[in-house]
């Protein structure tokens, strides 16, 4: 008898499996076996990215200096992006559409800054936040880890390079004579919010971005509608008063988290009762601002986990 023979005989001659027949999910169970990437529960999933912090405040600056890293100017960059596109808006809405003759330019420009300021940390959060999961495939595929790490180290960036800006912005506030006062300490309660919003909706387009990657070509579209439907280079509640606009459409407009998060922190910052006549803050505008937080910021959370599994793969 060949050994080839003798082999097959000896496997035909094994006795059976206590395991034969068994489903492979009991089998796995009985065993302890669990499978490879397999989405871990809720608690354990923050747990996992609490312990991961470090390495997503480390990206974060890394992306940060990169981002600018080919351009001569560098850093310079975070802080000119932001007021040369409000030098832009300035010449259009405040001196060609002369939406700064009734506030005044000492009032005007702060009111635009700001809101170009603010505006520009919740469209560079959504814009890197569609590209989080899409745009790093190789480290997905390559490294086990919460897959929310990058969209939070993406809005987290962005908070940095916001909080850059805010110096300047300071500097412009003292320059048109607008003093430090208590309400500054407000801007903290409000970044923090937004910063919440922010990241919550930096994992919502992650995940839809992971499955569509054309939704990052058309979400700029959508952010410049959003952008003009938020007052950021002008009293949105005046503007749709003139135009005879309906009252449950300003109601509508002024509660959109971006309008929420411009308003409060230009009343924080903007001081004098002739710049509050310019900001309209919707009633229970805290309230609606730590709505918008936990809605966007808790639900894209659990969002975005509900989907771990499917990360980096197809």
């Amino acid at each position: 008898m060949s050994e080839t023979t003798h082999g097959s005989a000896v496997a035909m001659s094994a006795p059976p499996s206590p395991d034969d027949g068994l489903p492979a999910a009991e089998l796995a169970r009985k065993y302890g076996l669990a499978v490879s990437g397999a989405r871990p529960s809720l608690p354990e999933y923050a747990r996992q990215l609490w312990a991961r912090r470090h390495f997503i405040i480390a990206f974060s600056r890394a992306k940060l200096t990169a981002q600018y890293s080919q351009a001569k100017l560098g850093q310079v960059w975070q802080v000119a992006t932001p007021l040369l596109n409000a030098t832009v808006y300035f010449l259009i809405f405040g001196v060609l559409m002369g939406q700064s003759k009734g506030m005044g330019i000492a009032t005007y420009i702060p009111f635009l800054v700001t809101g170009i300021f603010v505006f520009t940390f919740t469209q560079s959060s959504a814009m890197s936040g569609v590209r989080s999961i899409a745009g790093n495939l190789g480290l997905v595929r390559a490294l086990h880890f919460p897959r929310a790490a990058l969209p939070i180290s993406f809005a987290l960036q962005q908070l940095q390079q916001l909080l850059f800006s805010m110096l300047v912005l300071f500097l412009f506030l003292l320059g048109f004579g607008h003093t430090p006062q208590l309400s500054w300490l407000l801007i903290v309660p409000t970044l923090v919010l937004q910063f919440v919003f922010n990241t919550g909706l930096a994992m919502i387009l992650a995940r839809a971005g992971s499955k569509t990657p054309d939704l990052a070509q058309l979400l700029p579209f959508v952010l410049r509608t959003w952008m003009y439907a938020s007052g950021v280079m002008y009293n949105l509640v005046e503007a749709l008063e003139k135009q005879h606009a309906p009252k449950w459409l300003i109601d509508v407009l002024s509660a959109n988290p971006a309008a929420v998060f411009i308003n409060l922190m230009r009343s924080s910052l903007i001081s004098g009762h002739a710049a509050h006549k310019h900001i309209d803050l919707p009633p229970h505008v805290w309230a609606l601002a730590v709505g918008w937080a936990l809605l966007i910021g808790v639900g894209g959370f659990v969002y975005f986990w509900k989907a771990e599994e499917q990360y980096g793969r197809g």
